[in-house]
């Protein structure tokens, strides 16, 4: 009876340290890079131009976790940069992924969720947009990552569940109607993440 309490109690203190080591809090930041229309095209338009489309993220998440299974929410400030046809579509907004991970072998873990999109800012050529369809809309985050100590690195990409776009008319020729902008493109996302 006593070598089984023992047991019992080495097995949760055990546990309450592996919980305890994964769980905690963090800074992140890094790079964006949007695609509209057809990913690979704009891929390929990316190589020939780099500094297009390329925004940058800031932000704080969390980790709550045991074994090999946890659970990250993050909040993150965005500001991405669009081209279409050679003008301009910057966006702020906060991000709020909620993404469910897994550890796979050593370092290395994937991850999924849900991620909440608010716009706070659009902008096309210097003209602010009003007339976004919703302000708020949901996407998914899928990527992978690698955890070296505190720090952390990850790829991801994210995508919209639902088209949103941002109308505007332009107003240098009277007999164009009014244009339309998508304000949830696909997204590639890398980051570099620090655990406090």
């Amino acid at each position: 009876m006593k070598k089984t309490l023992l047991l019992a109690a080495m097995v949760l203190f055990g546990l309450s340290a592996t919980a305890q080591s994964e769980s905690g809090f963090g800074i992140k930041g890094g790079l964006n890079y949007n695609a509209n229309g057809d990913y690979f095209e704009s891929a390929g338009e990316a190589a020939r131009n780099p500094d297009r489309n390329v925004g940058y993220h800031l932000g704080v998440f969390g980790k709550i976790g045991i074994s090999r299974i946890y659970f990250r929410p993050e909040l993150v400030y965005t500001k991405t940069k669009s081209d279409y046809d050679g003008n301009d579509f910057d966006m702020s907004k906060l991000d709020a992924p909620l993404l469910l991970g897994v550890k796979v072998i050593g370092p290395l873990h994937l991850f999924a969720g849900p991620s909440f999109q608010y716009i706070l800012n659009t902008e096309f050529d210097g003209i602010t947009i009003d007339d976004v369809n919703n302000d708020f809309t949901v996407g998914l985050n899928i990527g992978a990552g690698v955890n070296l100590g505190k720090l952390g690195i990850d790829l991801r990409y994210e995508r919209g569940f639902s088209d949103n776009e941002a109308n505007f008319i332009n107003t240098n020729l009277t007999t164009v109607g009014p244009s339309r902008i998508d304000t949830r493109p696909d997204q590639l996302i890398i980051s570099l993440s620090l655990k406090i």
